[in-house]
């Protein structure tokens, strides 16, 4: 199968390249280091070119809600209207476990997230929305974001965290798989308080900021109640611990 990885060269594409091009298929790492471009549309329609299956993990770098709605939506329309004329029989879409719910909570990123899925499942395209969970390698990213002076005031919520591993086992898997015409959502084996596994994560880094539950902490600007972030009971769970994680990272480093 010839399958197009759209963000081929980031932290979960190039993961899923990997995971592809270990099952055989001929796959095209997608991405603005290759010369293509999804969002102005340089180089998309050769990198679609006999694809038969479209994978997007590309994400955009503007965090506000107006940047991320204009980067998704002329992303995703291009990907969509090219993947058409290409013949693509089906589009992967990997996107966050609670984007309706954190689209309300008035997170301007997950607003365009939440376009960006309607866009596709509107588009009459045979799709398939992958929701996961947060990365355990963005975590650092969480704590940062949230830093004041010397601690991280969180958001005061759950969370079920998983490996960048386990979720480019479930978009390739997705995209191997028969389209679902909906969503499909997988999640962490654990589930942790937010400022407990980040004050975990700060002292596995050996950084002794402190981390502080805050009620009137936000999530990326998205205000939440404490189950947001969780996926629901069918959820699939993946397998890796956050310990096990942090035990393999730190003997690959």
């Amino acid at each position: 199968m010839r399958i197009t990885v759209i963000g081929g060269t980031g932290l979960i594409g190039t993961r899923v390249v990997r995971n592809l091009r270990n099952a055989g298929h001929v796959v095209v790492a997608a991405a603005r280091a290759t010369g293509v471009n999804s969002y102005t549309g340089e180089g998309l329609e050769e990198a679609l070119a006999g694809a038969e299956v479209v994978v997007d993990v590309s994400n955009s770098s503007y965090t506000d809600e107006a940047a991320a709605q204009e980067f998704f939506y002329t992303s995703t329309m291009n990907l969509l209207t090219y993947g058409e004329l290409a013949g693509v029989a089906h589009h992967v879409a990997l996107s966050v476990v609670g984007t309706d719910r954190l689209a309300r909570a008035e997170g301007g990123y997950f607003v365009a997230k939440e376009q960006q899925e309607r866009l596709i499942t509107a588009s009459g395209r045979p799709y398939t929305l992958v929701h996961a969970t947060q990365f355990f390698e963005f975590l650092r990213n969480i704590t940062d974001h949230a830093m004041r002076e010397r601690a991280a005031h969180v958001a005061d919520v759950l969370v079920q965290p998983m490996a960048a591993d386990d979720v480019a086992n479930a978009v390739a898997g997705a995209a191997l798989g028969e389209p679902r015409f909906g969503m499909i959502e997988f999640g962490g084996p654990e589930v942790f308080r937010l400022e407990e596994i980040a004050q975990l994560d700060l002292r596995w880094r050996q950084d002794d900021r402190d981390v502080v539950a805050d009620p009137l902490g936000t999530y990326f600007g998205a205000r939440l109640s404490s189950r947001d972030l969780l996926p629901e009971a069918t959820a699939t769970i993946a397998p890796t611990r956050y310990h096990d994680w942090r035990v393999q990272n730190t003997a690959v480093a």
